[in-house]
C-alpha cells in the first residue's frame, strides 16, 4: 500500500516547508510582513505535520519500498535583495504547491479507504494550505512590479 508511502512524504514535506518559511523568516527579516508570515506558517506546517503521526504509525506495517528523489528538499539560505526575495518566495510556493496537492491526493485516499480519522486531518489541512498558496501568489504579485522594472 502506498498510502503510507505518501503520508511519509506529506510529513516530510510539511516538515521542509516549515523549516523554508522559518528560514526565509530568518533571511528576510527586515520585511515584517514576509517575517511574520512566515513565521506563522512555519508553525501551521509543524502542527499538521504531528497531526499525521497517529496515522503513519497506524499504517506502517503497510510500508512499501520507496522511489529515488521522493523527498523534496527545501530552502536552506535566502538570497539577497528584493529579486532573492521574490525567488525566495517562488521557491516557497513550489513547495507549498507539493504539499498541498499531496494533501489532497491522500484526501482521495483516505475517502477510498473509509478513513475517518485521516479524513479530517486532511479536511482540517486543506483550509490552511490555501490561504498559504493564496498569500505567496499575492506577495509575489505585489513584489513583482517593484522589484522587475
Amino acid at each position: 500500500m502506498h498510502l503510507t508511502t505518501y503520508l511519509q512524504l506529506l510529513h516530510t514535506a510539511e516538515s521542509s516547508l516549515g523549516n523554508s518559511y522559518r528560514t526565509v523568516a530568518a533571511g528576510h527579516a527586515g520585511d515584517a510582513d514576509v517575517h511574520y508570515a512566515c513565521l506563522g506558517f512555519a508553525a501551521d506546517c509543524t502542527q499538521r505535520a504531528d497531526a499525521l503521526d497517529p496515522t503513519l504509525a497506524r499504517y506502517d506495517d503497510s510500508r512499501e519500498p520507496e522511489c529515488e528523489r521522493l523527498h523534496p528538499s527545501g530552502l536552506t539560505t535566502t538570497r539577497n535583495g528584493p529579486v532573492g526575495l521574490l525567488r525566495d518566495l517562488q521557491d516557497l510556493y513550489q513547495l507549498a504547491s507539493l504539499v498541498e496537492i499531496t494533501w489532497t491526493l491522500v484526501g482521495q485516499a483516505a475517502y477510498g479507504a473509509r478513513d475517518r480519522t485521516l479524513i479530517d486531518i486532511v479536511t482540517a489541512a486543506e483550509p490552511a494550505m490555501t490561504t498559504q498558496i493564496a498569500w505567496l501568489r499575492m506577495r509575489m504579485r505585489t513584489a513583482a512590479p517593484q522589484t522587475l522594472l
